[in-house]
């Protein structure tokens, strides 16, 4: 299914660190209902949150879930998909003109964006829901420190309340690989360093998949090998400048002692063979901070792209659902 882009633009947008652009743009999509009340407030909507890759576009993997009767029924609410500050389509290093002098941005510069949209552009002052998955799933427990009385409901999948270990080691190198390059000149580059980016893709495709998914999947090194080499080819689609920023807006990342300020009832999904974020590290914890909370754990040979098995996930998101009406 193709979605349509809208793009809002907002003024005067103020970063963490201060900085202000005059103008600030937000691509996003929305299908779905929109109920209102007397004032035009739109009063039932869903915000979807992507991962470090994606974009508006990422929420095709829930639209079985948005059919009558399902867990997001399109017939009764409003969904709305934004792509994240600092990726492509919305405002980002590589498509503003100010390039190496785009502000850097945080997680929660990300949710206060959102917020700003929502508000302004949508005319929602109080969301049903925020849901979101590995990078979306920062953003959505962002959301519940940030705004607690915001929204009725969070769903975070595969993600973690901080970046260390493992993680933080990924981000570091994908960001020295990136820096070391003789082209990226301290991100002055006018020729986007293909070959860094493609590297970084190839690191990130080393934990995407379960260990026993490597050995099961790919059975002879030519499948291994034609596979890294289809990884290569969609990193050198990335911009490194937009990478950089987007690591170096997680690395800082913690909210381990603020977990507790969240109000809304939390569902929390995390998969058995997820490299990026193991549930007895990452999942569980979450789970065990947020006071009104629920946690569902599945297996996967996918590892952290086992996010895509959404039929695993249906009959859990169809409780909760029911639960918060």
């Amino acid at each position: 299914m193709e979605f349509k882009p809208y793009y809002c633009k907002l003024k005067n947008f103020q970063f963490q660190n201060g900085e202000v652009l005059d103008e600030i743009i937000v691509e996003y999509t929305t299908m779905g209902t929109a109920q209102k009340d007397a004032q035009g407030n739109i009063q039932n909507g869903l915000l979807f949150l992507h991962g470090w890759s994606g974009d508006y576009t990422s929420f095709k993997r829930y639209m079985d879930l948005t059919l009558p009767e399902e867990a997001f029924d399109q017939d009764k609410y409003f969904l709305i998909s934004t792509t994240a500050l600092g990726s492509p389509g919305s405002s980002a290093p590589s498509t503003s003109h100010l390039k190496e002098d785009f502000p850097q941005y945080t997680v929660k510069d990300m949710i206060n964006l959102q917020h700003r949209f929502l508000k302004e552009q949508l005319h929602i002052k109080h969301l049903n829901g925020v849901i979101g998955a590995s990078l979306g799933g920062f953003q959505s427990l962002q959301w519940g420190v940030t705004h607690p009385d915001f929204m009725d409901f969070i769903i975070s999948l595969v993600t973690s309340p901080v970046v260390i270990g493992r993680n933080l080691a990924i981000f570091q190198l994908m960001n020295s690989i990136i820096e070391s390059h003789p082209d990226y000149k301290n991100g002055k580059y006018i020729e986007n360093p293909v070959n860094a980016v493609k590297n970084i893709a190839g690191l990130q495709f080393l934990f995407v998949f379960s260990e026993s998914y490597y050995i099961n999947e790919f059975s002879s090194k030519e499948m291994l090998l034609k596979a890294l080499d289809e990884q290569f080819t969609e990193g050198m689609k990335l911009d490194a400048r937009d990478v950089v920023w987007r690591n170096n807006a997680v690395i800082p990342f913690d909210l381990r002692d603020d977990l507790h300020k969240t109000h809304a009832k939390s569902l929390i999904i995390g998969i058995e063979g997820d490299e990026y974020f193991p549930p007895e590290i990452d999942v569980i914890p979450i789970s065990e901070s947020i006071k009104n909370s629920e946690l569902f754990i599945f297996k996967s040979e996918l590892g952290h792209l086992g996010i895509n098995q959404v039929e695993k996930m249906k009959d859990v998101f169809s409780e909760f659902m029911s639960c918060v009406e």
